[in-house]
């Protein structure tokens, strides 16, 4: 299993799936973090988080930890806008995931799960090469693993 097992979610924002049920859940056996943006361009960096902890407000708006203690996750709880059956992922458009998987998956194999609603599926997506598959998708009705 991946209990224990170093992971990040995500705040959320606008009318994004809410993470933090279940990064509660995962804090209470290992680290668990939210992404901090350094700047535009570069790959995220992450910051220990736990349920309750003091949030400041970090670069570009972004809720982080006031503590800021550092640390790389192995499985990315990535929000999205939109999502297909392939594994493929619509984000924001900054590319700030694409190039943080890319960055960690040079390392160690990373697990990168989609929390989307079902309504966010589309049937194909127009994805470049630079776009970071997801391995699994967690929507309101269902699970869905890839590859």
């Amino acid at each position: 299993g991946y209990r224990g097992v170093p992971l990040a979610g995500y705040m959320p924002i606008r009318t994004e799936i809410d993470p933090l049920p279940a990064m509660a859940e995962a804090a209470a056996h290992g680290p668990v973090g939210v992404p901090v943006i350094v700047t535009e361009g570069a790959p995220l960096v992450f910051s220990r988080w736990e349920p309750e902890c003091e949030m400041v407000e970090g670069p570009f708006g972004a809720s982080v930890p006031a503590k800021g203690e550092l640390f790389e996750p192995e499985i990315l709880i990535v929000p999205l806008v939109g999502f297909d059956r392939q594994g493929g992922r619509l984000g924001y458009g900054g590319g700030f995931y694409d190039r943080t998987l890319e960055k960690l998956r040079a390392k160690r194999p990373t697990l990168a799960i989609g929390f989307a609603y079902g309504a966010q599926e589309a049937a194909r997506l127009p994805l470049e090469v630079t776009d970071q598959p997801l391995d699994m998708l967690v929507t309101e009705a269902e699970v869905i693993s890839f590859g």
